[in-house]
Protein backbone atom coordinates (compact mmCIF):
# COMPACT_ATOMS: atom_id res chain seq x y z
CA UNK A 1 0.00 0.00 0.00
CA UNK A 2 1.26 3.61 -0.88
CA UNK A 3 2.06 6.05 1.74
CA UNK A 4 -0.44 8.29 0.50
CA UNK A 5 -3.29 5.59 0.80
CA UNK A 6 -2.02 3.92 4.31
CA UNK A 7 -1.93 8.08 5.67
CA UNK A 8 -6.02 8.25 4.60
CA UNK A 9 -6.35 5.12 7.14
CA UNK A 10 -4.47 6.85 9.94
CA UNK A 11 -7.79 8.61 11.65
CA UNK A 12 -8.47 8.62 15.31
CA UNK A 13 -9.06 5.44 15.59
CA UNK A 14 -6.16 3.82 14.35
CA UNK A 15 -4.62 6.14 16.80
CA UNK A 16 -6.90 4.62 19.26
CA UNK A 17 -6.27 1.21 18.23
CA UNK A 18 -2.22 1.24 18.20
CA UNK A 19 -2.61 3.15 21.72
CA UNK A 20 -4.66 0.51 23.29
CA UNK A 21 -1.66 -2.16 21.81
CA UNK A 22 1.11 0.05 23.03
CA UNK A 23 -0.29 0.17 26.79
CA UNK A 24 -1.37 -3.17 26.75
CA UNK A 25 2.01 -4.47 26.23
CA UNK A 26 3.52 -1.95 29.18
CA UNK A 27 3.76 -4.79 31.12
CA UNK A 28 7.27 -4.29 32.87
CA UNK A 29 7.40 -7.42 34.61
CA UNK A 30 7.54 -9.39 31.26
CA UNK A 31 11.30 -8.71 31.39
CA UNK A 32 11.99 -10.26 34.53
CA UNK A 33 8.75 -13.01 34.67
CA UNK A 34 11.20 -16.58 34.94
CA UNK A 35 13.90 -14.52 37.46
CA UNK A 36 11.36 -13.32 39.60
CA UNK A 37 9.83 -16.85 39.85
CA UNK A 38 13.36 -18.69 40.28
CA UNK A 39 13.99 -15.67 42.87
CA UNK A 40 10.92 -16.40 45.10
CA UNK A 41 12.27 -20.28 44.96
CA UNK A 42 10.30 -21.64 42.58
CA UNK A 43 11.49 -24.64 40.35
CA UNK A 44 11.48 -24.55 37.10
CA UNK A 45 8.79 -27.55 37.09
CA UNK A 46 6.70 -25.88 39.36
CA UNK A 47 6.68 -22.99 36.83
CA UNK A 48 5.84 -25.41 34.10
CA UNK A 49 3.08 -26.15 36.16
CA UNK A 50 1.93 -22.30 36.52
CA UNK A 51 1.92 -21.97 33.26
CA UNK A 52 0.12 -24.87 32.29
CA UNK A 53 -2.46 -23.97 35.19
CA UNK A 54 -2.96 -20.45 33.42
CA UNK A 55 -3.52 -21.88 30.00
CA UNK A 56 -5.87 -24.67 31.39
CA UNK A 57 -8.19 -22.03 32.83
CA UNK A 58 -7.90 -20.11 29.76
CA UNK A 59 -8.97 -23.31 27.67
CA UNK A 60 -12.03 -23.34 30.10
CA UNK A 61 -13.00 -19.83 29.69
CA UNK A 62 -11.46 -19.47 25.72
CA UNK A 63 -14.65 -20.02 23.15
CA UNK A 64 -17.67 -18.99 25.35
CA UNK A 65 -15.80 -15.83 26.62
CA UNK A 66 -15.30 -15.32 22.63
CA UNK A 67 -18.92 -15.49 22.04
CA UNK A 68 -20.23 -13.82 25.45
CA UNK A 69 -17.96 -10.50 23.61
CA UNK A 70 -19.57 -10.98 20.17
CA UNK A 71 -23.03 -11.27 21.55
CA UNK A 72 -23.33 -9.10 24.36
CA UNK A 73 -20.27 -6.11 24.19
CA UNK A 74 -16.88 -6.30 23.20
CA UNK A 75 -15.86 -3.15 25.38
CA UNK A 76 -17.76 -5.01 28.12
CA UNK A 77 -15.13 -7.87 27.44
CA UNK A 78 -12.07 -5.71 27.13
CA UNK A 79 -12.52 -3.54 30.10
CA UNK A 80 -12.81 -6.72 32.44
CA UNK A 81 -9.82 -8.66 31.20
CA UNK A 82 -8.12 -5.70 32.11
CA UNK A 83 -9.23 -5.62 35.53
CA UNK A 84 -8.60 -9.20 36.09
CA UNK A 85 -5.29 -8.13 34.99
CA UNK A 86 -4.90 -5.37 37.32
CA UNK A 87 -6.12 -7.78 40.36
CA UNK A 88 -3.38 -10.41 39.33
CA UNK A 89 -0.58 -7.97 39.34
CA UNK A 90 -1.37 -6.56 43.11
CA UNK A 91 -1.48 -10.29 43.92
CA UNK A 92 2.41 -10.57 42.45
CA UNK A 93 3.60 -7.86 44.48
CA UNK A 94 2.22 -8.57 47.87
CA UNK A 95 3.04 -12.34 47.82
CA UNK A 96 6.06 -14.87 47.49
CA UNK A 97 5.38 -18.67 47.48
CA UNK A 98 3.41 -21.02 44.83
CA UNK A 99 -0.09 -20.97 45.94
CA UNK A 100 -0.57 -17.24 45.71
CA UNK A 101 1.22 -16.83 42.71
CA UNK A 102 -1.16 -19.99 41.61
CA UNK A 103 -4.23 -18.06 42.33
CA UNK A 104 -2.58 -14.56 40.13
CA UNK A 105 -2.00 -16.73 37.44
CA UNK A 106 -5.37 -18.06 37.06
CA UNK A 107 -6.77 -14.68 37.26
CA UNK A 108 -4.52 -13.54 34.78
CA UNK A 109 -5.29 -16.35 32.84
CA UNK A 110 -9.37 -15.38 32.95
CA UNK A 111 -7.55 -11.90 31.72
CA UNK A 112 -6.42 -12.93 28.82
CA UNK A 113 -9.64 -15.33 27.72
CA UNK A 114 -12.01 -12.11 27.82
CA UNK A 115 -9.21 -10.69 25.76
CA UNK A 116 -7.91 -12.88 23.02
CA UNK A 117 -9.55 -11.95 19.79
CA UNK A 118 -11.89 -9.47 21.47
CA UNK A 119 -9.76 -6.41 20.00
CA UNK A 120 -8.71 -8.02 16.67
CA UNK A 121 -12.48 -8.75 16.28
CA UNK A 122 -13.00 -5.24 16.85
CA UNK A 123 -10.37 -3.69 14.53
CA UNK A 124 -11.65 -5.91 11.45
CA UNK A 125 -15.43 -5.05 12.03
CA UNK A 126 -13.89 -1.25 11.71
CA UNK A 127 -12.15 -2.32 8.76
CA UNK A 128 -15.35 -3.78 7.18
CA UNK A 129 -17.51 -0.40 8.37
CA UNK A 130 -15.57 1.53 6.72
CA UNK A 131 -14.67 -0.63 3.43
CA UNK A 132 -11.02 -1.13 4.08
CA UNK A 133 -11.61 -5.08 4.10
CA UNK A 134 -8.03 -5.08 1.50
CA UNK A 135 -6.17 -3.52 4.14
CA UNK A 136 -6.53 -6.15 6.70
CA UNK A 137 -3.02 -7.10 6.88
CA UNK A 138 -1.76 -4.08 6.84
CA UNK A 139 -3.85 -2.17 9.04
CA UNK A 140 -3.23 -4.77 11.67
CA UNK A 141 0.34 -4.84 11.31
CA UNK A 142 0.64 -1.64 11.74
CA UNK A 143 -1.43 -1.57 14.70
CA UNK A 144 0.66 -4.39 16.50
CA UNK A 145 3.89 -2.64 15.43
CA UNK A 146 2.73 -0.19 18.30
CA UNK A 147 2.37 -2.64 20.57
CA UNK A 148 6.21 -4.17 19.97
CA UNK A 149 6.96 -0.42 20.59
CA UNK A 150 5.01 -0.73 23.94
CA UNK A 151 6.55 -3.44 24.68
CA UNK A 152 9.99 -2.08 24.03
CA UNK A 153 9.99 1.27 25.77
CA UNK A 154 8.33 -1.28 29.01
CA UNK A 155 11.36 -3.27 28.84
CA UNK A 156 13.26 0.17 29.38
CA UNK A 157 11.67 1.34 32.06
CA UNK A 158 11.62 -2.11 33.89
CA UNK A 159 14.96 -1.97 33.45
CA UNK A 160 15.51 1.32 35.09
CA UNK A 161 12.79 0.36 37.95
CA UNK A 162 15.05 -3.04 39.21
CA UNK A 163 18.09 -0.85 39.20
CA UNK A 164 17.44 1.82 40.99
CA UNK A 165 14.74 -0.02 42.95
CA UNK A 166 17.19 -3.50 42.91
CA UNK A 167 14.37 -5.77 43.51
CA UNK A 168 11.77 -7.35 40.75
CA UNK A 169 8.71 -7.57 42.65
CA UNK A 170 7.83 -3.78 42.59
CA UNK A 171 7.40 -3.92 38.67
CA UNK A 172 4.10 -5.56 39.04
CA UNK A 173 2.70 -2.34 40.89
CA UNK A 174 3.94 -0.30 38.32
CA UNK A 175 2.11 -2.48 35.28
CA UNK A 176 -1.57 -1.34 37.19
CA UNK A 177 -1.33 2.42 35.99
CA UNK A 178 -0.74 1.84 31.81
CA UNK A 179 -3.99 -1.15 32.78
CA UNK A 180 -5.79 1.96 34.18
CA UNK A 181 -5.30 4.21 31.19
CA UNK A 182 -6.55 1.47 28.47
CA UNK A 183 -9.73 1.24 30.48
CA UNK A 184 -9.93 4.95 29.75
CA UNK A 185 -9.34 4.45 26.61
CA UNK A 186 -11.57 1.48 26.08
CA UNK A 187 -14.09 3.65 27.14
CA UNK A 188 -13.89 6.42 24.37
CA UNK A 189 -14.67 3.86 21.61
CA UNK A 190 -17.16 3.95 19.44
CA UNK A 191 -20.75 2.35 20.57
CA UNK A 192 -20.74 0.60 16.61
CA UNK A 193 -17.56 -1.28 17.75
CA UNK A 194 -19.21 -2.89 20.95
CA UNK A 195 -21.36 -5.38 18.38
CA UNK A 196 -24.16 -5.84 20.99
CA UNK A 197 -27.17 -8.35 19.96
CA UNK A 198 -29.41 -6.19 17.50
CA UNK A 199 -32.31 -7.61 19.40
CA UNK A 200 -33.95 -7.03 22.80
CA UNK A 201 -32.74 -8.24 25.49
CA UNK A 202 -35.49 -11.17 25.86
CA UNK A 203 -33.71 -12.78 22.72
CA UNK A 204 -30.14 -12.16 23.64
CA UNK A 205 -30.30 -15.99 24.47
CA UNK A 206 -31.13 -16.43 20.79
CA UNK A 207 -28.90 -14.10 19.35
CA UNK A 208 -26.24 -16.54 21.79
CA UNK A 209 -27.26 -19.92 20.08
CA UNK A 210 -26.66 -18.48 16.54
CA UNK A 211 -23.17 -17.00 17.25
CA UNK A 212 -22.16 -20.31 18.46
CA UNK A 213 -23.70 -22.05 15.60
CA UNK A 214 -22.50 -20.21 13.05
CA UNK A 215 -18.99 -20.27 14.77
CA UNK A 216 -18.90 -24.28 14.49
CA UNK A 217 -20.05 -24.23 10.94
CA UNK A 218 -17.13 -22.09 10.33
CA UNK A 219 -14.09 -23.55 12.31
CA UNK A 220 -15.17 -26.85 10.50
CA UNK A 221 -14.25 -25.42 7.63
CA UNK A 222 -10.81 -27.52 6.20
CA UNK A 223 -9.33 -24.16 5.14
CA UNK A 224 -10.24 -22.00 8.31
CA UNK A 225 -9.03 -25.07 10.57
CA UNK A 226 -5.75 -25.46 8.93
CA UNK A 227 -5.18 -21.43 8.95
CA UNK A 228 -6.42 -21.15 13.04
CA UNK A 229 -4.11 -24.45 13.70
CA UNK A 230 -0.68 -23.00 11.98
CA UNK A 231 -1.14 -20.11 13.72
CA UNK A 232 -1.80 -21.58 17.19
CA UNK A 233 1.03 -23.98 17.35
CA UNK A 234 3.86 -21.77 16.69
CA UNK A 235 2.09 -19.09 18.99
CA UNK A 236 1.99 -21.83 21.66
CA UNK A 237 5.57 -22.53 20.94
CA UNK A 238 6.50 -19.10 21.95
CA UNK A 239 4.42 -18.20 24.60
CA UNK A 240 5.73 -21.39 26.55
CA UNK A 241 9.33 -20.81 26.11
CA UNK A 242 9.68 -16.92 25.93
CA UNK A 243 10.44 -16.15 29.14
CA UNK A 244 13.19 -18.72 29.62
CA UNK A 245 15.16 -16.15 27.18
CA UNK A 246 15.97 -14.27 30.77
CA UNK A 247 18.17 -17.09 31.71
CA UNK A 248 20.27 -17.25 28.21
CA UNK A 249 20.73 -12.75 29.06
CA UNK A 250 21.84 -13.25 31.95
CA UNK A 251 24.83 -15.17 30.58
CA UNK A 252 25.51 -13.05 28.13
CA UNK A 253 25.60 -10.51 31.08
CA UNK A 254 28.03 -12.21 32.75
CA UNK A 255 30.25 -11.70 29.88
CA UNK A 256 29.90 -7.54 29.72
CA UNK A 257 32.52 -5.98 31.31
CA UNK A 258 31.36 -3.17 32.53
CA UNK A 259 29.67 -1.67 36.08
CA UNK A 260 31.35 -4.61 37.37
CA UNK A 261 30.84 -2.63 40.91
CA UNK A 262 27.74 -2.84 41.31
CA UNK A 263 25.19 -5.68 42.05
CA UNK A 264 24.31 -8.81 39.73
CA UNK A 265 20.66 -7.94 40.34
CA UNK A 266 21.08 -4.35 39.55
CA UNK A 267 23.18 -4.71 36.37
CA UNK A 268 21.01 -7.91 34.95
CA UNK A 269 17.97 -5.52 35.14
CA UNK A 270 19.91 -2.31 33.47
CA UNK A 271 20.73 -4.84 30.43
CA UNK A 272 18.15 -6.84 30.48
CA UNK A 273 15.87 -3.78 30.08
CA UNK A 274 18.37 -2.97 26.74
CA UNK A 275 17.91 -6.06 25.16
CA UNK A 276 14.55 -6.32 25.30
CA UNK A 277 14.24 -3.14 24.23
CA UNK A 278 16.44 -4.19 21.11
CA UNK A 279 14.15 -6.92 20.57
CA UNK A 280 10.59 -5.40 20.29
CA UNK A 281 11.98 -2.47 18.22
CA UNK A 282 12.57 -5.90 15.54
CA UNK A 283 9.39 -7.07 16.23
CA UNK A 284 7.69 -4.09 15.65
CA UNK A 285 9.26 -3.66 12.59
CA UNK A 286 8.48 -7.51 11.73
CA UNK A 287 4.88 -6.76 12.50
CA UNK A 288 4.50 -3.26 9.96
CA UNK A 289 6.13 -4.62 7.37
CA UNK A 290 4.91 -8.14 7.34
CA UNK A 291 2.38 -7.51 4.59
CA UNK A 292 5.38 -7.23 2.38
CA UNK A 293 6.29 -10.60 3.12
CA UNK A 294 2.89 -11.83 2.85
CA UNK A 295 2.43 -10.41 -0.72
CA UNK A 296 5.35 -12.21 -2.27
CA UNK A 297 5.31 -15.49 -0.75
CA UNK A 298 1.56 -15.75 0.52
CA UNK A 299 1.00 -19.76 -0.68
CA UNK A 300 3.90 -21.23 1.80
CA UNK A 301 4.42 -18.39 4.20
CA UNK A 302 2.61 -20.12 6.71
CA UNK A 303 4.62 -23.54 6.54
CA UNK A 304 8.06 -22.01 6.27
CA UNK A 305 7.63 -19.10 8.76
CA UNK A 306 6.54 -22.40 11.17
CA UNK A 307 9.12 -24.35 10.21
CA UNK A 308 12.01 -21.61 10.88
CA UNK A 309 10.80 -20.59 14.18
CA UNK A 310 11.51 -24.59 15.57
CA UNK A 311 14.19 -24.40 13.81
CA UNK A 312 15.83 -21.06 15.63
CA UNK A 313 14.68 -23.03 18.78
CA UNK A 314 16.66 -26.41 18.17
CA UNK A 315 19.89 -24.27 17.32
CA UNK A 316 19.24 -21.80 20.34
CA UNK A 317 19.20 -24.48 22.35
CA UNK A 318 22.36 -26.51 20.91
CA UNK A 319 24.36 -22.86 20.98
CA UNK A 320 23.01 -22.34 25.00
CA UNK A 321 24.24 -25.92 25.63
CA UNK A 322 28.12 -25.33 23.84
CA UNK A 323 28.01 -22.09 26.01
CA UNK A 324 27.89 -20.32 22.79
CA UNK A 325 25.66 -17.77 24.93
CA UNK A 326 25.79 -14.57 22.29
CA UNK A 327 24.67 -17.04 19.08
CA UNK A 328 22.02 -18.65 21.34
CA UNK A 329 20.37 -15.48 22.21
CA UNK A 330 20.42 -14.54 18.78
CA UNK A 331 18.38 -17.59 17.43
CA UNK A 332 16.27 -17.60 20.34
CA UNK A 333 15.58 -13.82 19.02
CA UNK A 334 14.54 -14.71 15.53
CA UNK A 335 11.66 -16.85 16.82
CA UNK A 336 10.32 -13.65 18.74
CA UNK A 337 10.55 -11.79 14.98
CA UNK A 338 9.24 -15.01 13.31
CA UNK A 339 6.55 -14.93 15.32
CA UNK A 340 5.71 -11.17 14.44
CA UNK A 341 5.56 -11.28 10.63
CA UNK A 342 3.36 -14.26 11.04
CA UNK A 343 0.53 -12.85 13.44
CA UNK A 344 -0.77 -10.24 10.82
CA UNK A 345 -0.52 -12.32 7.91
CA UNK A 346 -2.40 -15.27 9.26
CA UNK A 347 -4.58 -12.99 11.75
CA UNK A 348 -5.68 -11.35 7.78
CA UNK A 349 -5.86 -15.00 6.62
CA UNK A 350 -8.58 -15.83 9.11
CA UNK A 351 -10.44 -12.41 8.70
CA UNK A 352 -10.72 -13.48 4.68
CA UNK A 353 -12.37 -16.67 5.65
CA UNK A 354 -14.89 -15.50 8.25
CA UNK A 355 -17.72 -13.23 9.06
CA UNK A 356 -16.61 -10.30 11.05
CA UNK A 357 -19.77 -11.03 13.43
CA UNK A 358 -18.11 -14.13 14.76
CA UNK A 359 -14.42 -13.05 13.74
CA UNK A 360 -14.02 -12.65 17.54
CA UNK A 361 -15.47 -16.25 18.51
CA UNK A 362 -13.10 -17.67 15.92
CA UNK A 363 -10.16 -16.40 16.74
CA UNK A 364 -10.85 -17.41 20.54
CA UNK A 365 -10.90 -20.89 19.26
CA UNK A 366 -7.32 -20.12 17.59
CA UNK A 367 -6.37 -19.10 21.06
CA UNK A 368 -8.19 -22.55 22.47
CA UNK A 369 -5.94 -24.47 20.71
CA UNK A 370 -3.34 -22.55 21.06
CA UNK A 371 -3.67 -22.92 25.29
CA UNK A 372 -4.10 -26.35 24.93
CA UNK A 373 -0.89 -26.65 22.74
CA UNK A 374 0.87 -24.05 25.38
CA UNK A 375 -0.22 -26.10 28.73
CA UNK A 376 1.14 -29.03 27.63
CA UNK A 377 4.80 -27.75 26.33
CA UNK A 378 4.85 -26.02 29.46
CA UNK A 379 4.72 -28.72 31.54
CA UNK A 380 7.47 -30.45 29.42
CA UNK A 381 9.73 -27.45 29.12
CA UNK A 382 10.02 -26.79 33.10
CA UNK A 383 10.43 -30.93 33.38
CA UNK A 384 13.30 -31.31 31.22
CA UNK A 385 14.52 -28.09 32.24
CA UNK A 386 15.24 -29.22 35.61
CA UNK A 387 16.56 -32.31 34.49
CA UNK A 388 18.62 -31.33 31.71
CA UNK A 389 18.78 -27.61 31.84
CA UNK A 390 17.23 -24.98 29.71
CA UNK A 391 19.83 -25.85 26.54
CA UNK A 392 18.33 -29.44 26.02
CA UNK A 393 14.37 -28.20 26.87
CA UNK A 394 14.92 -26.05 23.77
CA UNK A 395 16.21 -28.92 21.47
CA UNK A 396 13.17 -31.28 22.80
CA UNK A 397 10.66 -28.98 22.23
CA UNK A 398 11.36 -27.02 19.38
CA UNK A 399 12.69 -30.69 17.59
CA UNK A 400 9.44 -32.39 18.37
CA UNK A 401 7.42 -29.67 17.23
CA UNK A 402 9.55 -29.29 13.85
CA UNK A 403 9.28 -33.19 13.26
CA UNK A 404 5.58 -33.09 13.93
CA UNK A 405 4.98 -29.98 11.81
CA UNK A 406 6.59 -32.08 8.60
CA UNK A 407 4.52 -34.90 9.39
CA UNK A 408 1.51 -33.40 9.70
CA UNK A 409 1.76 -31.22 6.33
CA UNK A 410 2.59 -34.40 4.36
CA UNK A 411 -0.41 -36.04 6.34
CA UNK A 412 -2.84 -33.14 5.27
CA UNK A 413 -1.20 -33.00 1.66
CA UNK A 414 -1.49 -36.64 0.57
CA UNK A 415 -5.48 -36.63 2.30
CA UNK A 416 -6.16 -33.08 -0.27
CA UNK A 417 -4.96 -35.18 -3.25
CA UNK A 418 -6.74 -38.41 -2.47
CA UNK A 419 -10.09 -36.31 -2.15
CA UNK A 420 -9.62 -34.71 -5.15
Amino acid sequence: MSTILFSKLKNLQYFKFSAYGFLKNLRFFDAFFILFLVEKGLSYSEIGILYASREIFINIMEVPSGVIADTFGRKSSLIASFFAYIISFIIFYLSGSFWPFLLAFLIYGLGDAFRSGTHKGMIMDYLKMKQWQDQKINYYGHTRSWSQKGSALSSIIAGLIVFYDGSYQSVFLYSVIPYLLNVILIFTYPKQLNKPAKVESSMQGLNFRITFVNFIKTVRQFHVLKIISSAALHSAYLRAIKDYIQPVMVHVILLIPVLTSIEQDKKNGLFIGLMYFVIYILTSFASMYAHKVASRHKKTISYITLLFGFAAGIFSGIFFNNQLWIISLIAFVLVFINENIRKPILTGFVANHVETEILTSVISAESLLKTIITAGLALIFGVVADGYGIGWSLVVVSGFLFSVSIIIQNIKFTTKGQSE
